[in-house]
């Protein structure tokens, strides 16, 4: 009985080609390696001498009748577009459905207005992909880990069918396998990363930082929670420049933190500004003890590969299975 019940799961998994952008090639491939339905496509990113995209889909006449799945990243506003050209093409070969696997919403941290004239250009993208051709087999659906807000949504259309994910439990299963793992404690920078995802690290202690403004300044400060004596992860869902950890790691430490870690899911470290988190030679720089990122930004993994404190947890097991839904 149970060797039918599991031939009857393998039959309903379904059998994935997988296209992805140049920036992905590595991520595809630790994609296909976690699994034997997943079979990597290759695409042609060539260039007119204009400079805009020439690009071609191998075997796009096999793909009829086939569950497709694109995974992009979306570095660079000058990357966009050539990738949208084949995100707009797959779902119009006859596919029998398309998953677009895009792990970091860019434009996800500008998705509100505070005055008159701000583009909140997280709906903007939001509207684009929205209008992804819907395939024989109905929506397009979109998978997108820690989004920055999770009322973004409802920014997407009817056409597609966002289906977010979190770099969460890789990080719990990392923090279990350290040896002060019964003296871990999770931070929060602000009120938003704790409302994000404190749910998700119920069982650890925890602390929530703030921050206040004195004079022209924003000072980070504890709110509640006590550090003193233990391992304190900070967690977020992305970095940019870094600055609002680098403060949070000093106020921990005077509140007796033992060691300081950080983990966000999106490492953006915009103009190299990883950089200020790395070990010096000499001893010197900023006491991180680890600082965990996943691979949902391929140019950062590329730049800061064996380059302690940083370590990257793979979210390639976790789009194996979301190509399954």
């Amino acid at each position: 009985m149970e060797k039918k019940a599991d031939i009857q799961t393998q039959h309903h998994k379904k059998q994935v080609h997988l296209f992805y952008c140049a920036d992905c090639e590595d991520l595809a491939r630790k994609v296909a390696a976690h699994s034997d339905l997943i079979t990597l496509q290759s695409i042609n990113w060539r260039n007119f001498d204009d400079g805009f995209p020439n690009l071609y889909i191998n075997n796009a006449q096999d793909m009829r009748g086939q569950h497709v799945a694109f995974l992009a990243a979306f570095s660079s506003p000058g990357v966009i577009f050539e990738q949208l050209s084949v995100i707009y093409a797959l779902p119009r070969l006859f596919v029998a459905s398309f998953t677009l696997v895009l792990p970091f919403f860019p434009t996800g941290s500008f998705e509100r207005m505070e005055e008159e004239g701000d583009v909140a250009t997280a709906f903007t993208m939001a509207r684009i992909l929205s209008n992804i051709p819907i395939s024989r087999g109905g929506p397009t659906s979109l998978v997108i880990y820690d989004i920055h807000a999770l009322q973004e949504r409802f920014y997407f259309g009817d056409h597609v069918l966002p289906l977010f994910e979190t770099g969460i439990p890789l990080l719990k299963q990392r923090l279990h396998q350290l040896p002060d793992s019964d003296k871990i404690v999770v931070a929060f920078p602000d009120d938003g990363a704790w409302k994000r995802f404190h749910k998700l690290l119920d069982h650890f202690p925890m602390v929530v930082c703030t921050k206040v403004r004195e004079g022209d300044k924003r000072i980070v400060r504890l709110k509640e929670g006590n550090p003193a004596g233990c391992h304190v992860v900070i967690v977020d869902d992305l970095v940019q420049s870094g600055g609002t950890l680098i403060e949070c790691q000093k106020v921990l430490v005077a509140h007796g933190a033992a060691k300081v870690s950080a983990y966000v899911t999106h490492g953006v470290f915009p103009k190299r500004s990883w950089e200020r988190f790395t070990r010096k030679s000499d001893g010197s720089g900023n006491a991180f003890a680890f600082f965990w990122i996943t691979d949902s930004c391929p140019l950062t993994v590329k730049a800061i590969a064996n380059k302690p404190p940083f370590e990257v947890l793979s979210l390639a097991g976790s789009i194996a299975d979301a190509l399954q839904i």
